[in-house]
């Protein structure tokens, strides 16, 4: 199978919003603390627990039952990997850049749980789809799928690509489409509406007709930030080296010197980013030194 095609297949129930893109816009922090930005009363409690600490998912989340937005997500996954087969777009489980993902994903998944307890009854998936797209994403319930173009064209390391999964998995572990779904329902019926909507029973279609709406979007950039955050703490924890962020979006900064893809013109810069890392870098490191290393490592993906 061709990994880079000439045509790239048409999969509509595809989230165009993976991998790095962000609806951003210049508000300032307030859902959530982050390590270095604590309060004082806090500080004490959250600098016992070593690694990242990102502060309590957002009320907003507790708007919206989240079996329901577990099961929209697999749904629409389901239909994505009927569209890719159809197309011979979604590469068999044999491949050996499935076989590869997989394994990394087995190596972070078990460090999930104390993020979101719930991710231990999650059925995660891990697919490769055809596509020169630069992208990757995981649905909420734990479905994950990387285009091949973002492993062939960045030449992808397997640190590198435990970052990407890591950031992809924070993104369901901390429930942001959840999240957006109770904060757009709030803005637009008012919190005591959406909480007897919800317990009305009408949770298929209000829920399904916005879940739809808010998959076209962009996650948030306090959303990104987060997950960059969890993803390097759990790329750590499973023994893949966090600092390789900071190679990943040296790559991406290469890989679009002519100008910013649609799923990076938004979010915070790579620069930036790197910045980021290397001020985490030291609430992970002894993580890292201490975890069990991978025992298989996997070349970079070819076309």
């Amino acid at each position: 199978m061709n990994l880079l095609p000439d045509h790239d297949p048409h999969l509509p129930s595809a989230p165009p919003h993976g991998w790095g893109r962000c609806d951003c816009h210049p508000t300032p922090t307030t859902r959530r603390l982050f390590t270095g930005l604590l309060v004082a009363g806090g500080a004490s409690a959250a600098l016992a627990q070593e690694g990242i600490d990102v502060g309590r998912t957002s009320r907003f989340t507790r708007l919206v039952p989240a079996g329901q937005v577990e099961q929209l997500g697999a749904q629409q996954y389901t239909q994505l990997k009927r569209e890719a087969f159809a197309q011979n777009a979604l590469l068999p489980g044999s491949h050996p850049q499935v076989v590869r993902l997989r394994y990394i994903a087995q190596r972070l998944l078990p460090f999930a749980p104390p993020w979101n307890a719930a991710a231990r009854d999650w059925q995660w998936e891990v697919n490769v789809l055809a596509s020169k797209q630069l992208n990757a994403f995981c649905m909420p319930g734990g479905k994950i799928a990387f285009y091949t173009g973002i492993l062939v064209q960045l030449q992808l390391s397997d640190d590198e690509v435990a970052t990407i999964m890591g950031h992809e998995i924070a993104h369901a572990l901390r429930e942001h489409a959840r999240e957006r779904m109770g904060k757009e329902l709030s803005r637009r019926v008012g919190v005591s509406v959406v909480s007897s909507l919800f317990g009305l029973g009408n949770t298929a279609t209000a829920g399904a007709d916005l879940f739809t709406q808010l998959a076209a979007r962009g996650w948030g950039r306090e959303d990104e930030s987060e997950a960059d955050l969890v993803g390097m703490d759990l790329a750590a924890r499973a023994g893949y080296d966090p600092a390789a962020g900071i190679s990943l979006w040296e790559k991406m900064g290469r890989a679009n010197k002519g100008g910013p893809p649609q799923w990076l013109s938004t979010h915070p810069s790579g620069p930036t980013r790197i910045r980021d890392i290397q001020a985490n870098l030291p609430k992970v490191t002894g993580l890292f030194n201490r975890a069990p290393k991978p025992d298989q490592r996997f070349p970079p993906a070819q076309a």
